[in-house]
């Protein structure tokens, strides 16, 4: 049976990147798509791009970085749409800037989307899915979740917590029977505006990833009720590495040029 025919599918940042291709992806599945974005504009064209292909979308302008509109937009879904069956955190931001360059409300702003957000959201409808025995819990996290970066301070210590956030959450919810799953995503950089400008040295090892490509092994990941998809696989080689010893570790990344990546990084603020 399809895994998402007839679920109720919550995706924040849907607006645009891969959080739009998920949206087309999964709803052309068969399930009816709840889509939650601060782009009203992008939010609108993502909507209207689903309805046109006869899915069932609801969609939300929401600040995911404010736990109020959090729990505002929460109590509207629930009130619209009756549960939600599958939570998928996409939305994300990444500043790029050496952290003496970076603003207070830079940092917060960083750490209530990419980090603190994902409890909002859980508590909203964790405890639906535990009434109803059933649920799923999407983190995208990212590559900078299990390796720092120059000016990456803000983004990549989000994301490490996000890859935590996961991590402990999958526990608990095992420890107390609680027969939902989890899954985390721990992507390189992917080729949206959002990392508009970033390189690779090694690009055989470490590509840019395309947003489709993305896109389609998060839902056949989710489908499949993978608990962990990082992508490239060549990225599992850093979970090895920080068994060596720190100055050996931080040559082996300089070389392969993560501290670089991030040089003529241009990229734009809001989304994945």
């Amino acid at each position: 049976m399809n895994y998402y025919q007839g679920k109720h599918v919550l995706l924040t940042g849907a607006a645009s990147g891969i959080g739009r291709l998920m949206a087309q992806m999964i709803g052309a599945q068969g399930a009816r798509m709840i889509l939650w974005d601060v782009n009203e504009q992008g939010l609108e064209e993502t909507g209207k791009l689903l309805k046109d292909a006869g899915v069932t979308v609801n969609t939300y302008v929401c600040d995911v970085s404010s736990r109020v509109a959090i729990r505002e937009t929460a109590s509207q879904t629930l009130a619209d749409c009756e549960r939600v069956d599958i939570l998928i955190n996409n939305a994300g931001i990444v500043s790029g800037r050496d952290i003496l360059d970076l603003t207070e409300e830079q940092i917060l702003r960083t750490f209530d989307v990419n980090t603190l957000a994902l409890y909002w959201t859980t508590k909203a409808f964790l405890p639906g899915m535990i009434e109803r025995k059933s649920g799923h819990i999407v983190t995208i996290s990212s590559a900078g979740g299990i390796c720092g970066t120059a000016r990456m301070t803000d983004y990549c210590a989000s994301k490490f917590a996000a890859f935590g956030f996961d991590e402990a959450l999958r526990i608990e919810l095992h420890r107390n029977n609680f027969p939902i799953c989890t899954t985390v995503v721990c992507p390189f950089y992917i080729d949206t505006g959002m990392f508009k400008g970033v390189k690779t040295r090694f690009a055989f090892l470490t590509p840019i990833l395309k947003p489709e490509y993305v896109a389609t092994q998060i839902v056949k990941s989710v489908a499949n009720r993978k608990r962990r998809l990082v992508m490239p696989m060549f990225v599992f080689t850093i979970f090895l590495c920080r068994v060596l010893p720190v100055p050996l570790f931080d040559w082996i990344m300089d070389s392969l040029g993560f501290s670089k990546s991030m040089d003529e990084f241009t990229g734009r603020s809001v989304g994945h």
